[in-house]
């Protein structure tokens, strides 16, 4: 089998010592409770610290480094050996944008300091990727499935952040107009963060500014129903998931602990009780709000 590929024997190699890392990785997460390599090793994206180590999670991290070293062999072995086959010019060009996405994965991670430029360095190349695609695959469909997981590979943990956070309350919104009468309210779910600037908040805080963008726009088309779409942006919220997490979104160099960091930054100095929240959403629900849509009511204490 390596002897059929041109390149079989260095695409074992590279693909043995991923896997032999990978499972330096799972041992790492079991023993020591930390997912931070598995995570960097299978979705290629700085770790969520909200995510515990189970062993669910585990599997599914290593179940994803499986189709990573999969990938890895399929794409490197190269053509079968012997003469070269012809290739046009579109698929000479769409073969050299599938090896510039590649490489962009491995430059992704040591540009996560300028996450813009991580963001250009990742998305550039997989727009030349769909841009080529057409005119290749329009000719012959022996490897949609593929080109398929390629492109599961290449969207990585970004594509679940926005596909939550974004695109859920999208979809949710068309399913739920559908059986709407006219005067109805909708209000969706953003986050301080779409505002102002919180550690390691980035993808979290996109996704996020992006519902608020859409409930500007959507207000305009539900309007003529007669439906209001408005946003709650809660901040700090006193939860299980902001007890265990919040010191990780307080700056390091700061040396302070994440309650003193919350009376710092909020003019009530505290996190909000759930129930405070909840009134917040029963008020854009309620007869009250009859003309408030397109906005996003910040429920954040003040937030500096």
């Amino acid at each position: 089998m390596l002897r059929r590929h041109r390149l079989g024997v260095p695409a074992l190699i590279v693909t043995g010592v991923y896997l032999s890392a990978l499972a330096v990785a799972v041992v790492v997460a079991l023993a020591a409770g930390d997912l931070g390599a598995l995570w960097w090793m299978t979705l290629f994206a700085a770790p969520d610290v909200s995510i515990q180590v189970t062993w669910p999670n585990v599997l599914l991290l290593t179940l994803a480094g499986l189709v990573v070293a999969w990938a890895l062999w399929e794409f490197l072995r190269g053509p079968l050996a012997g003469p070269p086959a012809e290739q046009d010019r579109d698929t000479r060009r769409l073969r050299v944008a599938l090896y510039v996405a590649a490489a962009s994965t491995l430059v992704g991670p040591f540009l996560t300091t300028w996450s813009l430029w991580g963001a250009v360095v990742t998305f550039v190349p997989m727009l030349g990727v769909v841009l080529l695609l057409s005119p290749v695959v329009g000719r012959t469909r022996r490897h949609v499935l593929v080109l398929r997981v390629c492109g599961i590979l290449g969207y990585g943990c970004a594509a679940v952040g926005l596909g939550v956070n974004t695109r859920g309350q999208l979809f949710a919104v068309q399913h739920a107009v559908r059986h709407m009468r006219t005067g109805g309210r909708i209000v969706l779910t953003s986050s301080v963060s779409a505002s102002r600037a919180v550690f390691h908040h980035t993808l979290y805080a996109a996704s996020k500014a992006a519902v608020e963008a859409m409930v500007l726009n959507l207000c305009a088309e539900l309007g003529t129903r007669g439906i209001t779409i408005n946003a709650i942006a809660p901040g700090g919220t006193a939860t299980d998931m902001a007890a265990e997490n919040a010191q990780n979104y307080v700056r390091p160099d700061l040396d302070l602990t994440a309650d003193a960091w919350i009376r710092t930054q909020t003019a009530l100095g505290r996190l909000a009780e759930p129930d405070e929240i909840a009134a917040a959403y029963a008020f854009l629900a309620s007869d009250d709000a009859s003309y408030l849509t397109g906005r996003t009511l910040a429920a954040d204490g003040g937030f500096f």
